[in-house]
């Protein structure tokens, strides 16, 4: 019994010898770079090299939030419950792994990216795509996979940076999820001393349908382009700014589509295209964007505005502006087409208070789905015009404090504001708005 005790106690102190020698050569390796043993020069060592490109972050975001209304229908993380007006969530959790391949002077060579998001909602991929450098110049990119689309400032903005809890409501609906599967080229220098470093030009295809769906419904591709102009410095000042450009569509299931017009009578309608040549046609999807940042640093931190227009034509349904993830139908059968011209903007303002711990956000947007019609122009009998046209302006007011480099808390207060109509429940502003407490860590 005690002989089997005691080699009981031999294998245990073996193992945590081991678990021992590990450790210290990790921290060595991490830390001083000494090789102190055999075991950390011919053992770990070449297996914690196959790592050595690995970094792996995330962040998490618990939070609470209250509505003026049960069932409030938000942009702040999705629609409240019928009979529900407060909730906890977790609005994101992620973890992403990049392992980077580097040149012998220091420069990026392959890049791989894998990124989760685990909620209550359930487990979804938001990143999985590989990036090849050019390494002759070390100014060409090529990016394959699912990724963030190329178009704009506040798509691009990740959401554990970004100021304010949620994207504004255009860039939810015209471009859901952010990302899509598709090949990109970017011109970006790497070498700080080449004289367009500033410069970045991203142009690609994607499938079109976004994160909101699995596969591509039809074979139109979208193109899309931006040109960015990185910060750069003007003594205490800084600006940046780009121009952004999609080009697509997606087909239509039926031979109808509707467009803008007048009726006879002078009042703004949808009038019907019911030519068969329109079955199986691209509608069009057209964006253009401009977006510009300004910061100034000074002692408290900094003061930031940053402004951003898109306009373009978007397809839909008679009911919804979204961009599809699937064929627009009910019950499978294909909806018709809607085509609108419209038009959306976002400005922000952030505000250091003290010093760079504390920060005012104020942020005002607008996003009107189509602009060739106003208020109560929509819901008149016979103009096939529904809450789909209808133009929101959100007001949003927050406080951000930083406790560390890696942990934050906002406050954050929407007031939505939606046209009055003709259409029923929309004759007056709705009671959507939100007010949202979210802390989150981020390693």
């Amino acid at each position: 019994m005690i002989s089997v005790k005691s080699a009981r106690l031999k294998k245990l102190f073996a193992i945590f010898l081991l678990i021992f020698l590990s450790q210290a050569g990790f921290s060595q390796r991490y830390l001083t770079d000494l090789d102190s043993s055999l075991f950390f020069k011919d053992t770990l060592r070449p297996f914690l090299k196959r790592f050595d490109n690995i970094r792996i972050t995330g962040y998490m975001q618990p939070q609470f939030q209250v509505a003026e209304a049960d069932g409030a229908q938000a942009f702040e993380g999705g629609n409240f419950a019928q009979f529900s007006r407060s909730r906890f969530m977790l609005r994101r959790a992620r973890v992403k792994i990049d392992y980077l391949l580097t040149t012998k002077g220091n420069l990026p060579k392959a890049l791989f990216t894998f990124q989760i998001d685990a909620t209550e909602r359930g487990v979804i991929v938001r990143d999985m795509f590989i990036r090849l450098f050019e390494t002759k110049k070390n100014n060409l990119s090529m990016s394959a996979g699912f990724f963030a689309r190329p178009f704009g400032f506040e798509i691009n903005l990740g959401s554990s940076y970004r100021e304010t809890p949620e994207r504004g409501r255009m860039s939810q609906i015209l471009m859901p999820g952010e990302r899509d599967i598709g090949v990109m080229f970017s011109f970006e220098p790497q070498e700080k001393n080449h004289k367009l470093y500033h410069l970045k030009w991203d142009a690609g295809l994607f499938n079109g349908q976004g994160a909101s769906g699995t596969t591509d419904f039809d074979s139109h591709k979208d193109f899309i382009s931006r040109i960015f102009i990185k910060p750069y410095s003007l003594g205490k000042t800084e600006i940046s700014g780009g121009l952004s450009f999609l080009r697509g569509g997606w087909k239509n299931g039926t031979k109808y589509v509707y467009k803008s017009g007048n009726a006879s009578n002078g009042d703004k309608i949808f009038v019907v295209d019911s030519s068969e040549s329109n079955l199986g046609k691209s509608s069009p999807r057209h964006y253009y964007g401009a977006d510009i940042q300004f910061k100034i640093h000074h002692a408290w931190g900094g003061t930031e505005f940053r402004a951003e227009h898109w306009f373009g034509t978007q397809p839909g349904t008679a009911n919804s502006t979204t961009n599809p993830g699937t064929l627009p139908n009910s019950n499978g059968i294909p909806l018709p087409t809607y085509v609108r011209h419209f038009n959306g903007s976002y400005f922000y303002f952030l505000q250091n208070i003290i010093n760079p711990k504390h920060q005012l956000v104020v942020k005002y947007d607008w996003y009107d789905p189509d602009i060739k019609v106003r208020k109560t122009e929509i819901g008149k009998s016979g103009t096939n015009l529904t809450a789909a046209d209808i133009k929101y302006r959100t007001v949003g007011v927050g406080y951000v404090h930083h406790f560390n480099p890696q942990t934050k808390i906002i406050f954050y207060y929407s007031f939505v504001e939606n046209e009055p109509t003709q259409l029923t429940g929309y004759t007056s502003d709705l009671k959507d708005n939100v007010f949202t407490c979210r802390l989150q860590f981020r390693f």
